[in-house]
Parts: C-alpha cells; structure tokens; sequence
C-alpha cells in the first residue's frame, strides 16, 4: 500500500504532520479538565512567587563562597620546600604537607608560583600567589582564566585562593553546536525547542528554587512549577490540540503516580534526603527546608521530562494509526500502540539504569573498594536514595505507556468530526476510503 502524502507512522519519533481536526464535543471535554488545572497553575505560582533568593550571610564553605573571575599571568618555579611551609601557614589551602624525604625530594623541585590577576569585583586589578603543588589534580598554566573565592574577613594576603578553571568558552560552544544541530535538523520545531528549554531554565530559576528557600513545600513547589514546565514546553513543542492535550493528561495521572509512590517510599525507608556535603550545607544555611520533601520534588522533576517523551510518542502512535485506517476500533489501537510503547519502555528503563550507574561510577567504586556486599550498597542511604528516585520513576514512566495509550484511543474512537465541522472532515474521510481501497 502506497502511503498518502500526509501520512507517516513513526515508531519512537514524534509525528508532527498536520493533526486532523477533533470534535467540537470532545475540544470541551477535554478544554474543561486542562483550563481549571492550568489555572490552579497560574494561580499557584503567583501565590508563591518568591521574589528572588532570600539573602544570608555567607559561610565561605564549599559552594557558599563569594567568587571572582582572575587569570594566571606569571608562572615561576620554586622549591617545594618553601611552597609547603608556605601553604601550612594558610588556612584553607589546596596544599598539603610534602613528603619529609626518599621520593618526596624529586616532587618538591617541580613546585611551581603561580601569579594571579583578579579581573572582575571591586579588587579588579589585584594579583596574588598561588602555590601548585607536582601532585594537584589541576595544574595551572600562563594565561589561564580562573576563578577565585574571596574571604573578606581573612588576612590580605590570604583573602583570595583559586578553586576552579574558567570554562566559559568551551562550555558556550558546545551550547552552540547543540543549538545549531537542533534547528538545522528540527527546523521550527527545534526553534520551539529551544524556546521551551529557556522556558524551563526560567521557571526553575526564578520559582522552584527561590520558593524552595522561602521554606514552601518543596513537593508543592515541585508539582507547579513542574506542571507550568510541561505545559509550556508540550504545547509550545507539539501545537495546542487535541493530541498534546492527551499527553498532557497522560503525563498529569504518571506524575501524580510518581508523586504517591515516591511519598510512600521515601518515608517508609526513613531517607532523610541529607546524604552529602551540598544538602548537609543547604541545612545548615536553611535548616527550614525539608530535605526528606527536597528529594521527593526531585524524583518529580527528574522524571518529568521523559515522562514527556513517552506520553507524546504514544499520543502520536495513536493518532497515526488512526488516520492510517479509520476502521480501527479502540481495542484494536490500543493493542497496536502498546507494542510500540513496550518497545520504547524496555530501552527508556535501561537507559535511566545505567543513567545513574554512570553518575555514580566514583560512588561504586568506593563502594567496591571497601569490598562492600551489594545488599548493603543498596540499602546505604545514600544508594538508596538513587535506588528510590530510580525505581519510582521507572514505575511512573512504565504507567504512562497504557495510560496514556488508552486516552488517546478512547479520545480518537469517539471523535465525531463530520458532525461538526462539514467539508473539511468529509474530503478526510475521503482520503481514509481511498487509502482503505489501497
């Protein structure tokens, strides 16, 4: 069968040829579920609108530490005998004690002075050394751009130290590239794309973390600002009709599924949700924050955005196999679009496994170095966490595929088109027989 110029089936891509119009009855079902829920969106955001970051005195500890742009003019070598004794009589240096003698005699000639020149802030202008030791995991060169942290209440001469390498360039243009690629292949939809990614920045910018350190609810937090992010990126990427709105309530019940089993679970196994040096700081600096609630909202984030994934290519699924033949009954949809989502789930599982395996390579590794059974891996707080956020999206994310195909069946079976809207839908139908007759 030669198919017609307007239909393509994807499997896992998502369709986004013209969508045949639906009913005048079923845009008002489905209108009358969608308005009011956005509405409590909008109305939830502007209730807890936070207004920017609350203010607090810093502690100078790990991330909150004021910093400054600088950059390496000079490198000298010196003695590394004269280097340690040097960074031991600074609090807070990179340095450590060098070995007394045997090998330590060949690392501490190639110690090496680095002369640093702050470029932003009000000391712009200023330089300092910096001390590098043979054996540092980052080594210094002329010209490098830094950044450095800044101490007011320290000694002068110890106020500013280097804790990092300016990426900025490198990191911009890999931004780039991802842009370019995504427009010269998505064209406008890669525009809308793109539009939708700021979107999201925005809103976790602006609302979810500042109302987070305003003391809301994280979950709360987490559920609107979440639910304005899918909003806005599924109806800005996939056009305002019927078959986005249907992701969209597909993507809705998932999360609220999410939300329910990460509750239960999260309680059940007692995670406190403090298990490193960033949330053991984010307590000390905000100890109103509930950080048991801080890991639930990110298991509802996280699993957002490939809960969007699957709900949209099942949503198309659908609808392609509908305009493919109209004869399809609903049972006969839903049994055809689930093959597809089965076959999308079984590789979006392992992908998501194997997601967290990869960050967490250093972590097993520790893990295996201490020789550690894998029950008590699992059941550390800090694997279990991952375990939890894991698993509970998995469960979500496998819910969506039935779900979501069973809306869309039932949404696409009971169109009545031809009732509404005259000969539009009349030279569509046309177009069903003649591709029927193929």
């Amino acid at each position: 069968m030669t198919p017609a110029p307007d239909d393509h089936v994807h499997v896992h891509a998502h369709s986004h040829g013209p969508v045949p119009p639906v009913s005048r009855h079923l845009r008002r079902v489905i209108a009358a579920v969608l308005i009011p829920f956005a509405a409590a969106v909008a109305v939830g955001m502007v209730v807890l609108w936070p207004g920017g970051v609350p203010e607090h005195e810093r502690s100078g500890v790990g991330f909150d530490r004021q910093t400054q742009s600088a950059r390496v003019v000079a490198l000298e070598e010196i003695p590394c005998t004269g280097a340690n004794a040097r960074r031991e009589e600074q609090p807070g240096g990179n340095g450590m004690p060098g070995p007394a003698s045997g090998a330590g005699e060949q690392k501490r000639a190639a110690c090496k002075e680095a002369t640093v020149k702050v470029t932003s802030g009000p000391d712009t202008g200023r330089t300092f050394k910096e001390v590098v030791q043979p054996d540092a995991p980052r080594q210094l060169r002329d010209g490098q751009g830094v950044v450095v942290s800044y101490e007011p209440r320290a000694p002068r001469d110890l106020q500013y130290s280097v804790t990092d390498i300016e990426r900025t360039v490198p990191m911009a243009l890999l931004a780039g590239i991802f842009a370019v690629m995504v427009v010269a292949v998505g064209r406008m939809r890669g525009v809308a794309a793109l539009v939708a990614l700021a979107v999201s920045f925005a809103v976790l910018s602006f609302f979810i973390l500042p109302a987070i350190l305003h003391g809301s609810d994280p979950l709360l937090v987490a559920v609107i600002g979440g639910s304005a992010i899918m909003l806005a990126a599924l109806y800005m990427c996939h056009g305002i009709n019927a078959r986005t709105s249907v992701a969209v309530l597909g993507t809705l019940i998932s999360l609220a599924l999410i939300g329910m089993l990460g509750s239960v679970f999260i309680g059940w196994a007692e995670l406190t949700g403090n298990t490193s040096d960033e949330t053991g700081l984010i307590h000390a600096l905000y100890p109103g924050i509930d950080m048991s609630g801080l890991l639930l909202a990110g298991v509802v984030i996280g699993s957002l955005g490939v809960l969007d994934d699957v709900t949209v290519t099942q949503t198309s699924a659908v609808w392609e196999l509908k305009q493919a033949d109209a004869t399809m009954t609903t049972r006969q949809l839903y049994r055809s679009a689930i093959r597809i989502g089965r076959d999308h789930i079984a590789s979006v599982v392992n992908t998501l496994v194997l997601a967290y395996a990869g960050a967490a390579l250093p972590l097993l590794l520790l893990f295996s170095i201490a020789q550690s059974s894998v029950g008590s891996v699992a059941t550390s707080e800090i694997v279990a966490e991952e375990i939890v956020r894991t698993l509970v999206g998995s469960i979500g994310l496998v819910a969506s595929v039935p779900v979501t195909t069973a809306l869309a069946a039932l949404v696409v079976s009971a169109d009545r088109p031809a009732a509404d809207a005259g000969a539009a839908p009349s030279r569509r139908s046309g177009g069903r027989g003649r591709r029927r007759k193929a």
